[in-house]
């Protein structure tokens, strides 16, 4: 078995008998992977953290051919704590954990992925603005995990789309006045919502976050991305309940 060091983000973890812990880590290195924990609930000191959700660590482990790999050392990194003070703050950052659970692959490399999450994360220990941190994590993990909507052109005929346009949740991208028919259920869209999403995909976070939404095109951004997170992860997100709850 070899020995593997990483930095890992906690994304979930699980009691395991009386003693133990299992953990869903979204690592730097090696993806998303589960690790075993043993002991720590009954001596935590074994381990240099207490694994809150979003935390970031440093763990060694032994990698296996199965699924569940053996960690024997966990060493905190990160634990923004500016964040563990605000319920707004714990759900919000907890929502970009369950989405790394649900879109990225088991043990698929991708730190790109990594590297957003670590600056959303930081960037909201500073700012106020969580919401609209949330929804630029949610624009670019689309990007960068492959599930991309299509909003440079018409997805139903490749045509570059001058008037009015559709997004269609089913076909996963925008659709030209012509190709309506294509999906009766498609919502009409504004141009600034499309421009909103074409300009966070390109642009960094520091950038993205000089961004001014409107209210109006702010509320369409976050129900066209409910429902397509919905449709193609095929379940609500828990944290997502929450925030609508919170913000009622």
């Amino acid at each position: 078995m070899p020995i593997q060091k990483t930095e890992a983000l906690t994304l979930k973890t699980f009691d395991f008998r009386e003693t133990s812990l299992i953990v869903n880590f979204f690592t730097r290195d090696f993806g998303k992977i589960s690790g075993l924990l043993k002991g720590i609930r009954t001596d935590p000191r074994k381990f240099a953290s207490t694994l809150e959700p979003f935390s970031c660590n440093e763990i060694i482990f032994y990698q296996k051919k199965e699924a569940l790999h053996l960690v024997s050392q966990c060493d905190l990194k990160e634990n923004f704590t500016p964040l563990r003070s605000s319920i707004e703050k714990v759900t919000l950052a907890s929502m970009i954990m369950e989405l790394i659970d649900a879109l990225m692959p088991v043990e698929d490399k991708n730190p790109e992925v990594f590297e957003l999450a670590l600056s959303c994360l930081n960037a909201m220990c500073t700012s106020y603005d969580v919401d609209k941190i949330t929804t630029i994590f949610k624009i670019k993990i689309l990007a960068l995990s492959g599930f991309k909507p299509h909003f440079d052109s018409c997805i139903g005929c490749g045509s570059r789309i001058l008037g009015d346009a559709k997004f269609s949740v089913e076909l996963g991208g925008l659709l030209c006045s012509r190709c309506f028919k294509k999906d009766y259920k498609a919502r009409s869209i504004f141009r600034g919502t499309t421009a909103t999403i074409l300009h966070i995909e390109r642009n960094d976070i520091t950038n993205n976050m000089r961004l001014g939404i409107n209210p109006q095109i702010n509320r369409e951004l976050n129900g066209i991305l409910r429902s397509f997170f919905n449709f193609h992860i095929e379940k609500k997100l828990k944290t997502q309940d929450v925030w609508d709850k919170l913000v009622v």
